[in-house]
């Protein structure tokens, strides 16, 4: 009985071994070829900054990155308000805010990056777009349309009659929840009249 044990061993030692190279062969040539495919590519998050920010400028908005690795390697940004309002630390792609922006006279900026070498001052890569979103904070009070409202009810109306429609407005970003929410209050004549928060 020992001999067999022994017999079955030595058939199965060779085996495991065969195939624990083979696993090893298919991960190096997959790693050979994962390095010649790879791929260089611009690599950040959506970038977004909160709208009157009451911290010392400049504001951190965020990074723009690509997987090159080149010591020569310059980021640049282009576009709409690049370089007044925003500008991106040229080594490290991080992108500041010089200016405090306001979400309800522009909600976002379309920007585009650029990654050159810069001894000669060719792309490393191809340029990119990217939007700067702005968030809303809930600085806004909702206004009423216009100054006056009219409205007229008969004499002896039964309770519950329509009297008039109030319309206010709320220029918070409405996707917000609770940011742009109307609602209304009578805070003279309350004992005749209520409004609910239609108006």
């Amino acid at each position: 009985m020992n001999h067999l044990i022994l017999l079955f061993s030595l058939f199965l030692t060779p085996a495991l071994a065969d195939k624990a190279s083979q696993e090893t062969a298919q991960t190096f040539s997959s790693n050979s070829a994962s390095h010649k495919r790879l791929k260089r590519d611009w690599i950040w998050n959506q970038l977004h900054i909160k709208e009157e920010i009451d911290t010392p400028l400049p504001h951190h908005v965020g990074k723009i990155t690509s997987s090159i690795r080149n010591s020569n390697a310059k980021y640049i940004i282009e576009g709409e308000y690049a370089n007044t309002i925003f500008k991106v630390e040229e080594t490290s792609g991080d992108v500041y805010a010089f200016e405090r922006l306001d979400r309800e006279k522009k909600a976002e900026y379309e920007l585009t990056a650029l990654i050159i070498d810069r001894r000669n001052n060719q792309s490393l890569e191809p340029p990119s777009k990217f939007i700067i979103k702005v968030y809303d904070i809930n600085d806004n009070v909702p206004v009423f349309v216009q100054k006056v409202f009219n409205g007229s009810v008969p004499e002896m109306s039964p309770v519950g009659t329509s009297v008039t429609k109030v319309t206010a407005v709320d220029a918070d970003d409405p996707t917000v929840t609770g940011h742009a929410t109307v609602t209304y209050q009578v805070i003279k004549g309350d004992e005749y009249f209520t409004v609910d928060d239609s108006g």
